[in-house]
């Protein structure tokens, strides 16, 4: 649909000079406000303090004042946004028609009015570092196969217990990618490409080509692939059915001594239950670049103080190799949006996603 009136778009994050000219071609009616850190003050005040500390700018207290600031959420037909937004985009954003975020999965929503709400949201799902992402869970594999973590014991401790290290080859290993998206994906070409055999699960298996999987089936049918899953990669979205699917029957399910990752979402991951499997001595080792809670408080320190946990602070997506995607894809809905066709990475409420 070709705007009759202005459309007014406002960032809530930088914009490279090229992408903004792109941007601003689009249409005449276009009207484009970047305003990065604007509303950093509000988020600390609204949010958990630990959000504050853990994702924005220690010296950022934002800018402008408060009229200013709902005057730009007032004039808002687009809003572009990070991690964290104001918990109060909708109610104070009476002509947003759409909402995109840079971050892939949906959930950081949970708090904020957008979430349910009449507005069209999109993500940048698939879009992300997906790349430095598979390569920190391939990175976890390693550190445990190889018995790294004990390496830091033996340094605390002074001494070598060589026996402990017991290191295993992935080459040969069955690699468990629970949900098999842009994420998984890279996961499994860099796994494939160290021998491993890789299997996983799509909520629709038949949606695309198996790439570097051998085999990919439907979640209800995972249960069938736990058996022989040496090492398993969580890369799925967090959604009512995906809360707590990694729990006692999940883990009970996998070979002793398996290695789990997850770089999705803490809540996918029941708490007690991997606790319960390392009391048992079942897991070799796990990886959690999140854990439940993670935008509110530190880790349990039950989890933490386990030399067989490591845990990061949702950095799995870092990398010194920035980029764009996730504002192309904004610059292309925005191209749509203004043509009246269709925008993609639609969330569906329903599914969480």
């Amino acid at each position: 649909m070709v705007a009759a009136q202005p459309l007014n778009v406002l960032s809530l994050v930088p914009i490279p000079t090229g992408l903004r000219a792109e941007i601003e071609a689009f249409d005449p009616q276009v009207h484009l406000v970047v305003a990065p850190g604007w509303f950093d003050g509000e988020i600390r005040e609204t949010w958990p303090p630990y959000t504050g500390r853990s994702y924005l700018n220690a010296a950022s207290l934002g800018t402008g004042t408060r009229a200013e600031r709902d005057d730009l959420l007032a004039q808002a037909d687009v809003i572009l946004g990070g991690f964290p937004v104001p918990l109060d985009l909708v109610a104070r954003s009476p002509r947003l028609r759409w909402f995109h975020q840079t971050p892939a999965g949906a959930s950081n929503l949970r708090l904020c009015d957008l979430w349910g709400s009449d507005v069209i949201v999109t993500t940048s799902r698939g879009l992300g570092n997906t790349l430095p992402i598979a390569e920190y869970v391939l990175a976890s594999f390693l550190h445990f196969a190889r018995g790294f973590h004990f390496g830091g014991l033996d340094h605390r401790c002074g001494k070598f217990d060589r026996f402990a290290y017991r290191p295993v080859q992935l080459a040969g290993k069955t690699c468990l990618v629970v949900g098999a998206g842009g994420i998984g994906s890279e996961v499994a070409r860099l796994a494939a490409g160290i021998g491993m055999r890789v299997v996983g699960t799509r909520r629709s298996p038949d949606a695309g080509p198996l790439g570097s999987f051998e085999r990919i089936v439907a979640p209800e049918r995972l249960p069938e692939l736990l058996g022989d899953a040496a090492f398993v990669a969580i890369c799925c979205q967090w959604t009512p059915d995906t809360e707590r699917l990694v729990g006692p029957a999940f883990l009970a399910a996998l070979p002793r001594g398996a290695v789990l990752v997850n770089v999705a979402r803490g809540e996918i991951l029941d708490e007690a239950a991997l606790l319960q499997a390392l009391e048992a001595g079942a897991l070799r080792g796990v990886a959690l670049d999140v854990y439940v809670g993670e935008f509110e408080h530190e880790p349990p320190a039950v989890l933490w103080d386990d030399p067989r946990v490591l845990i990061t602070p949702h950095v799995s997506g870092g990398t010194d190799i920035g980029t764009t995607r996730p504002l192309e894809l904004f610059r292309d809905n925005l191209a749509a949006l203004c043509a009246g066709s269709p925008l993609r990475n639609v969330l569906d409420w329903s599914r969480g996603y």
